[in-house]
């Protein structure tokens, strides 16, 4: 019965799993034959599922004080699959759909674009259970996987939507490439970046909490194109969370590095 309660978080842990897996599945049109869905938004789709559902795990494990070095493993297993090859497959299943000439004579580049991502999201997972999720309390080191594959799956889908694949002569066209390989190396950067967590400032909180709840709403109905604003919200919110917060981690980051030296005596 004592195990009975490893269960819960671990069950979470294989839908986020299962969700990266699908992800693929949709993007690489495995699916396709019992499905008409646009076969990109939909692996997009189920990123999104998964970064909204990626910390239910941790809050399950905490509920029910069943937390454990398989569950802490098996998390960053499903991360990898979820937030590192499913946005990767997404990004470059997209251009070899849509822009099939240009991929024909730039494959070898979006196999290194690839690469750095996906080696980079491995790094970086394996570096937060290594080194980090005990030193930094309130903010991340580097770019969370979780965001990184939320911004190139909701990036490509917005361009495509956009049809910017169309013409490879565009700055647009090349923004999904340069933007993938920039968020691979800001999650293996000594950067930081605050978590959302509650603040002594209740206006904040509140402001926080809206924030989270369009999120949840606008990821829920990600799939549905008929709605508009969900991409731009999301792709705004991103930008405008990495901007500020990558800025204040900047300059406060001395004071950062203090503070988790105390916090460990």
């Amino acid at each position: 019965m004592e195990k009975l309660r490893f269960v819960l978080p671990n069950a979470f842990t294989s839908m986020n799993f299962l969700l990266g897996v699908f992800s693929i599945c949709w993007t690489t049109g495995a699916f396709g034959s019992f499905s008409t869905a646009d076969q990109i938004r939909m692996g997009a789709y189920f990123v999104i599922l998964s970064a909204l559902f990626d910390k239910l795990d941790g809050f399950a494990a905490r509920l029910v004080n069943a937390s454990s070095e398989f569950g802490a493993q098996f998390d960053s297993l499903a991360d990898l699959i979820a937030f590192g090859l499913a946005p990767a497959f997404a990004v470059f299943f997209t251009y070899k759909m849509y822009a099939p000439d240009w991929f024909q004579n730039h494959g070898l580049l979006m196999i290194v674009a690839l690469a750095i991502y996906v080696l980079c999201a491995a790094m970086r997972l394996a570096k937060y259970n290594a080194c980090d999720s005990d030193t930094y309390h309130h903010h991340f080191s580097g770019l969370p996987s979780t965001f990184a594959g939320m911004i190139n799956a909701t990036l490509i889908v917005f361009l495509n939507a956009k049809g910017v694949f169309a013409d490879s002569s565009t700055f647009l066209f090349w923004l999904p490439i340069i933007v993938f390989v920039a968020t691979g190396f800001l999650m293996v950067s000594p950067l930081f970046l605050p978590k959302l967590q509650p603040r002594k400032n209740k206006a904040f909180n509140i402001f926080q909490i809206v924030l989270i709840v369009l999120t949840y709403v606008a990821g829920l109905l990600f799939y549905n194109e008929k709605i508009p604003f969900i991409l731009e919200y999301l792709l705004l919110l991103g930008a405008c969370y990495m901007v500020i917060g990558f800025g204040v981690g900047i300059i406060r980051r001395k004071e950062i590095i203090e503070e988790a030296k105390a916090e460990k005596k």
